[in-house]
């Protein structure tokens, strides 16, 4: 079983290793801390509440009834702390205020999320609460223009998954209201209009995804695994918005088409794994992505539930995750690189995030 375990391994790595040319960094409506550990792979392998973010289908794979009260989760990088030391942590949102400290820090990024996700869920059907802050910056020492990026998102989330032939074929579609405040600008360093009220745009908009597993009822239990998100296109013109006022909205999210394929190998009575693949905007809406770049593989290990060990490849670079989990508390970890060089450049991010959870 080993031996068939490691071919496995070897050649999602190997799938990985493709020659790849890089864009500049994508944000995604939602990443979590299992999805980075294992490589950025979420489709086929998701089966927790954050399926009502990831694929709706994963909500058939829920056994029992939890009600996750409390759950943050930050994201960062350690050379982010010689650009903003733990003393001025609160300018980590603020987009002035670290403009400033990027000056004395030219051409280095910085990236800082937090999010919370409170959600209640069982077999086949979920609800949940999402808010999420992200900023991504830096300082063009050529240019002296300041990058930014800043989005903050206000979200209610409903999904159910439909079971055919006893769970084999799941299909799950959610519903999501999204209060978007985003910012995505270029402009010289010391403006005076850097302000959200000068700068931001804001609305809301309702989204959709439906999500697909088909699973092989054989050994190692192979899936093929589709999502499809944000449906038709999600717009946030419902209305101003109710965080920010302004007179123009966010941008569009472009209907993307996310696939994988996974296995999941039981080593022994105490060590189940798990081993995916996956192709995300197989479209290639954008077509600004390169095949590496949405190319994601990841492993799991459980150890009886209680220890996970993760590890992947995303965009090209290695990610590693760690939890402890018990009945009602969870400790995560992960570290994983993010391609933030512009074609035909290669920058990566190195960026570490951590989650603890309360459940009930």
């Amino acid at each position: 079983m080993m031996r068939k375990v490691l071919s496995y391994s070897i050649a999602i790595v190997g799938l990985c290793g493709l020659a790849r040319t890089a864009r500049a960094e994508f944000h995604p409506f939602y990443t979590g801390v299992r999805q980075m550990g294992m490589g950025g792979a979420y489709t086929g392998v998701v089966n927790d509440e954050t399926s009502l973010l990831l694929n709706p289908a994963g909500l058939g794979r829920i056994r029992d009834t939890t009600l996750t009260a409390v759950d943050p989760e930050l994201t960062g990088s350690i050379k982010d702390l010689s650009i903003l030391p733990i003393s001025k942590a609160t300018q980590a949102f603020n987009i002035s205020g670290l403009e400033s400290q990027l000056q004395s820090h030219p051409d280095q990024h910085f990236y800082a999320k937090a999010q919370f996700f409170p959600s209640l869920v069982t077999t086949n059907v979920g609800l949940g609460l999402l808010a999420n802050d992200q900023i991504s910056a830096s300082v063009d020492s050529a240019t002296s223009k300041y990058n930014l990026f800043y989005r903050n998102d206000y979200a209610s989330i409903l999904g159910y998954c439909f079971r055919f032939f006893g769970g084999v074929l799941k299909i799950g579609v959610d519903a999501r209201l999204v209060n978007r405040t985003e910012a995505n600008v270029s402009q010289a360093t010391g403006s005076s209009n850097l302000s959200l009220s000068s700068i931001g745009q804001s609305g809301l908009g309702l989204g959709s995804d439906i999500g697909m597993v088909l699973t092989a009822p054989v050994q190692m239990l192979p899936a093929l695994s589709i999502a499809v998100r944000d449906i038709g296109t999600t717009e946030y013109n419902l209305s101003r918005g109710f965080v920010m006022s302004t007179s123009q909205r966010p941008h569009w999210t472009t209907q993307t088409i996310d696939s994988g394929f996974s296995i999941t190998p039981i080593i022994s009575n105490r060590v189940r794994s798990t081993f995916t693949v996956e192709l995300h905007d197989v479209t290639n809406s954008s077509g600004q992505k390169s095949i590496i770049r949405r190319t994601h593989a990841g492993s799991e290990f459980n150890f009886t539930d209680f220890v996970f060990l993760r590890a992947g490849l995303n965009e090209g670079y290695w990610t590693a995750g760690l939890e402890f989990a018990t009945e009602h508390f969870q400790l995560q970890a992960a570290s994983y690189g993010e391609e933030v060089g512009d074609e035909p450049a290669k920058i990566e991010d190195r960026r570490w995030v951590v989650k603890a959870a309360f459940r009930f």
